[in-house]
């Protein structure tokens, strides 16, 4: 007969519990995963599949009671470490959609916007476009592979139970000031072109003012930045998969915090 003592339980139980719980909070805040449209069990089935198969390879989980006061308190770190990973690949895709909301609005297209269930507000079209793409070649990349492997790392550098350092949530700060860098950067080809026919839509309007640039401005704009887009969007998975490594530089760089080294 098989005979197991009750601290041979918590240990199993805490073996799985504690890795479930930073699991589930990347699930839940990271690209793909945590989108809206899948539904809340599908991401509970898929954050226990993750930490059965992870669970083995990890070390040893501190003995601590699950239900204790102390257990309570691991477990919400466990929680927000998986937050912070998740939200450093968020922002990558965030930053595709401020990409979007830079060339929508220089083409004139701000107000071709639906509601977004993803993000809970009106989202541009060419936002939105982006996104798609983003998710399309992260989903090519194995992007969403890499990711659960970084995040399966971060028990090494960060086990279960250690203390966590203030300054991790600093280099978070510091990733997200890179949004608006990658941003800009993305959309910087359709920007450039756009200002050059905005300018010379100007300069025409001045030589030429019997012509009404308000009714010929809108379609050369629209027009120029639909070729421009076609042109350039074949290009961006180049950008977008170096912005993919930057993401999992930060997700380690969070963890190393967040460790205090």
């Amino acid at each position: 007969m098989v005979q197991f003592t009750v601290e041979q339980l918590y240990a199993w139980i805490n073996g799985f519990l504690w890795p479930l719980f930073r699991i589930a909070g990347l699930v839940a805040m990271a690209p793909i995963f945590g989108e809206s449209s899948i539904p809340v069990r599908l991401k509970i089935g898929l954050s226990i599949l993750c930490t059965l198969v992870a669970a083995p390879l990890l070390g040893p989980m501190p003995d601590i009671p699950a239900g204790s006061f102390q257990g309570l308190l691991i477990a919400a770190q466990q929680v927000l470490i998986g937050i912070a990973l998740g939200l450093c690949m968020r922002l990558v895709f965030t930053a595709a959609m401020m990409a979007g909301e830079f060339v929508g609005l220089q083409m004139g297209l701000a107000f071709a916007s639906f509601f977004d269930p993803a993000t809970g507000a009106n989202t541009a079209v060419l936002s939105r476009l982006l996104n798609l793409i983003a998710m399309l070649v992260f989903l090519a990349f194995n992007g969403h592979l890499l990711m659960l492997d970084g995040l399966v790392r971060t028990f090494e550098i960060l086990p279960v139970g250690a203390p966590l350092d203030p300054n991790g949530w600093g280099a978070l700060l510091e990733w997200s000031g890179q949004l608006w860098v990658s941003g800009m950067l993305l959309a910087l080809p359709l920007i450039i072109v756009l200002l050059t026919i905005n300018l010379a839509l100007g300069i025409l309007n001045r030589t030429a003012q019997q012509l009404s640039v308000f009714a010929v401005g809108f379609p050369i704009t629209l027009t120029t930045g639909l070729v421009v887009l076609a042109v350039v969007l074949p290009q961006t998975s180049g950008f977008l998969s170096r912005l993919f490594e930057d993401g999992y530089q930060a997700m380690a760089r969070v963890a190393r915090g967040l460790a205090g080294l």
